[in-house]
């Protein structure tokens, strides 16, 4: 347990954070970065209008987008951060919006997660407002199980569960002091 982390009231400041450990994308090519993120509907394409580090998107290879809905594995999010404003120049501080791409339209990087990858994150509850907004979301244990939920966000396991599955194995601190939590895929 981290110390002076009170495990009654978990939230986040800023935008998801995520920092890899022990993740094999980088290292077996398992990085995907070509589909705009987003959903279709026939011909028509609604774009995403903002992603967090840590948010995970099926690669719809077939479909020609990356998304929550469609066919597909979960992946996770983790694009490069650049921080071009002097004054804000942490890890809360970064998130990917449409209004930043002249097209309106984001291409995320997604690292494939396998069986046995470690990652610490804060990427829970939803999408934060801003990069300051507090996002709470619910105390996780040492042992608890998380799926992805509809939504693109680790969250507790549900009655079905469906893969990937991760473990938390750790309470933990991200990099900027904020409580975050260590998980491992075990499924």
């Amino acid at each position: 347990m981290v110390q002076g982390y009170n495990s009654s009231l978990p939230q986040r400041v800023g935008y998801g954070q995520v920092e890899i450990n022990h993740v094999s994308a980088p290292r077996t090519g398992q990085v995907y970065a070509q589909l705009p993120a987003g959903s279709k509907t026939g011909n028509t394409f609604t774009p995403i209008a903002q992603l967090e580090q840590g948010q995970f998107l099926k690669y719809n290879y077939a479909g020609g987008f990356a998304g929550v809905t469609g066919d597909g594995e979960w992946m996770l999010v983790y694009n490069e951060e650049k921080l071009y404003d002097e004054r804000k120049q942490n890890h809360k501080d970064f998130c990917v919006k449409k209004t930043d791409f002249t097209d309106g339209v984001i291409y995320p990087r997604l690292l494939k997660t396998n069986v046995g990858d470690i990652f610490t994150t804060n990427t829970f509850g939803g999408s934060a407002e801003s990069d300051s907004a507090t996002t709470s979301f619910t105390a996780m244990n040492v042992g608890d199980k998380l799926e992805v939920n509809a939504q693109g966000f680790l969250d507790a396991v549900s009655e079905h569960p469906t893969a990937p599955i991760f473990q938390v194995v750790k309470v933990y601190t991200m990099p900027d002091g904020q409580m975050g939590i260590k998980v491992q895929r075990v499924e």
